[in-house]
């Protein structure tokens, strides 16, 4: 007799800006956990509760529109659904948009995933005059249908359990089945029988039907599964010879025969249950929207929001990071042997940890979620995407380059936002170039304090020069090209307290968890080389290298210390110079290069931790290796530049 089942896994799918998220939120608390898939740099959501005397794990699928092959996220969601096999699927959607919406659940289901479907967002729909049958509905598709409003938890408890009853197989389900046209149908009966005879061990892993959907679809995954085993060129030759035939017939290419034909389906099944009972009133959103994508308005009040952001992250952090690493060094210190730099670089650690986290990555996990889930993030992305397609990227890389100058940690843990690998790996790049708040000091200590505000703006402007090209280089060198910015404008709404709560103590608690250990044994590794007296040995070593840039030794260990953290620096140069005048150790030219070499070269160890989290080990070398070739030529050439015109 088999034992009763007690662990239930539910995957979560649906398009972005529907409310999954925020439903996962709504159900698991703070009982989550923030990876990446292995080999991927995807984020990884996974939630676990108790619910009755069941265990439920909930995995947050990332957001997507199809399952078809065009991006890491559609791959990972259907070969998780297709291989792995979530005992049930809870598919939600948005009322307000249904058509658009079904085209993934037509996928799912034609991926005989076990299916229930939640009615999100019924509020909205109702206040844009759509009346939803949810009975016909759930008769229709022949799976359970839960109306409901994630945002407030109505219905949330019903979706959730009605998934559960699904799964223990207490609610039983009869999906209904995505009928093409007459010709398609013939097609997919023919190559589904081929692939059954031809590729039996395939056919156990994934639904012949839909293998030959994909076939048929030209998806390429699929074609190398395919080939990969035997008699699948014969499989191949046969679904080629056949996608010819159906593109004479229709005179389109194939691609947009089995979409057509998907959305004649859905739009049988949205005529049955969707009636629109009123002319749907112009909304206070869609008002705000139209203000907000407007061509000058728009980026005037995205300008404000940003300059917003801008001081909250960078002037109010700056002042947050002051005033808390000058309570813990009075209270720390003192309790630090004054003859132990492995001590000192402990605590020091610790400081630059608690200093990080309170005044930088909390505010902008708190901004960048309200942004989120109030909607206003596809808009800014809409505005600048023009100008950020000259580097490679799209609109969305504007925000996390914005927020480098606060501080590059939350910014390089903000490129998830990007949809590829390589745009995320384009815009860590250039972020490690921004300077952030600890640069600024550097620079106004030294530049701005002693040549003037106008020579330290110019070392700001060169800096966006250079991450320009080095981004526009990238963009060329790197495999693939940028893709065009395709994103859902979901509508307006007013950001859940609870939501944005939960996701910034989730997303600071895993920082927390991988950074400080770093910080505080990498601050003591430093200390340690202190005390061995092999800091000045490797002063000796990288000397005659800081002379090519006509920089003097006495900056050689203020470059070390600043991989710690870049404000070091400063407190390093008066240390090894013996004075706070630093006109009397280094002249005007010195000043600037130094300055620039500071900015440009290895970023500091919390976003090295960062990148590592976000890219893996050999991503975070090539971008470090970047930024020494990129500080070191810069600086050389401005040092060139700078005696030209007889700058001392």
């Amino acid at each position: 007799m088999s034992k009763p089942k007690t662990t239930i896994r539910i995957a979560l799918a649906a398009n972005a800006n529907t409310g999954k998220s925020t439903f996962f939120n709504q159900v698991t608390g703070a009982s989550q956990h923030v990876g990446n898939w292995p080999g991927k740099t995807v984020e990884k959501v996974e939630g676990f509760i108790k619910f009755g005397p069941y265990d439920v794990h909930i995995l947050d699928l990332p957001g997507t529109y199809s399952l078809s092959a065009y991006s890491e996220e559609e791959m990972i969601a259907r070969e998780y659904i297709a291989v792995h096999k979530p005992d049930v699927v809870l598919n939600i959607i948005d009322a307000s948009a249904i058509e658009r919406n079904l085209y993934l659940t037509v996928q799912l289901l034609e991926l005989e995933a076990l299916l229930v479907v939640a009615l999100n967002m019924v509020d909205i729909a109702a206040k844009k005059g759509f009346k939803i049958n949810v009975e016909r509905f759930s008769g229709i598709l022949g799976v359970p249908v839960i109306p409901m409003v994630a945002i407030s938890g109505r219905g949330v408890g019903e979706a959730l359990s009605k998934a559960v009853e699904v799964a223990l197989g207490k609610i039983k389900t009869s999906p209904i089945r995505v009928v093409y046209g007459l010709e398609v149908e013939k097609a997919l009966s023919k190559l589904a029988d081929e692939l059954r005879e031809k590729l039996p061990s395939l056919c156990k892993l994934y639904p012949a039907r839909w293998l030959a959907i994909k076939l048929l679809e030209e998806d390429e995954d699929i074609l190398r599964k395919v080939a990969s085993e035997p008699g699948g060129s014969e499989v191949i030759k046969l679904s080629e010879k056949i996608v010819k035939e159906l593109e004479a017939i229709h005179g389109e290419p194939i691609q947009v025969i089995i979409a057509s034909e998907r959305y004649t389906f859905i739009n049988r099944i949205v005529k049955e249950v969707l009636t629109v009972e009123k002319e749907p009133l112009i909304t206070f959103g869609e008002r705000l929207d139209l203000l907000t994508t407007h061509m000058i308005w728009g980026y005037f009040l995205l300008a404000v929001l940003m300059s917003s952001v801008f001081a909250s992250v960078f002037i109010v952090g700056g002042f947050l990071s002051s005033l808390i690493e000058h309570y813990l060094s009075i209270l720390m210190i003192p309790l630090m042997p004054e003859d132990s730099g492995f001590i000192r670089g402990l605590v020091d650690g610790l400081i630059a940890g608690v200093v990080l986290i309170i005044p930088y990555v909390i505010p902008f996990y708190l901004i960048l979620f309200s942004l989120e889930n109030s909607g206003y993030l596809p808009r800014a992305a809409f505005l600048l995407d023009t100008l950020m397609h000259k580097i490679g990227l799209h609109g969305k890389a504007f925000i996390p380059l914005l927020l480098g100058y606060g501080c590059n940690v939350p910014a390089c843990l903000g490129c998830r936002i990007m949809e590829t690998s390589r745009e995320k790996l384009l815009l860590g790049l250039m972020i490690t170039m921004i300077p952030c708040a600890a640069r600024t000091i550097v620079i106004l200590s030294l530049v701005g304090e002693y040549l003037g505000i106008h020579v330290a703006l110019t070392i700001y402007a060169l800096d966006l020069i250079v991450v320009f090209i080095i981004g526009r280089i990238a963009s060329a060198v790197l495999p693939g090209g940028p893709i065009g910015l395709i994103m859902e404008m979901p509508p307006y709404r007013m950001p859940s307290l609870k939501v944005i709560a939960v996701e910034t103590y989730v997303r600071v608690k895993e920082f927390i968890v991988m950074a400080f250990p770093l910080l505080i044994v990498g601050s003591g590794f430093v200390g340690l080389l202190n005390d061995l007296n092999l800091l000045k040995e490797l002063s000796n070593i990288l000397s005659p290298a800081l002379n090519l840039l006509g920089l003097p030794g006495v900056t050689s260990i203020p470059l070390i210390f600043g991989i710690l953290r870049k404000e070091l620096t400063i407190a390093m140069l008066a240390e090894a110079a013996g004075t706070t005048s630093f006109n009397t150790v280094l002249t005007p030219r010195q000043m600037v290069v130094f300055s620039i070499f500071t900015v440009l070269y290895i970023p500091c160890v919390a976003t090295i931790i960062a990148m590592f989290k976000e890219y893996g080990f050999t991503r975070t070398i090539l971008i470090t290796l970047t930024n020494i070739v990129v500080a070191i030529t810069v600086s050389a050439l401005a040092n060139i530049a700078l005696i030209s015109i007889g700058v001392v």
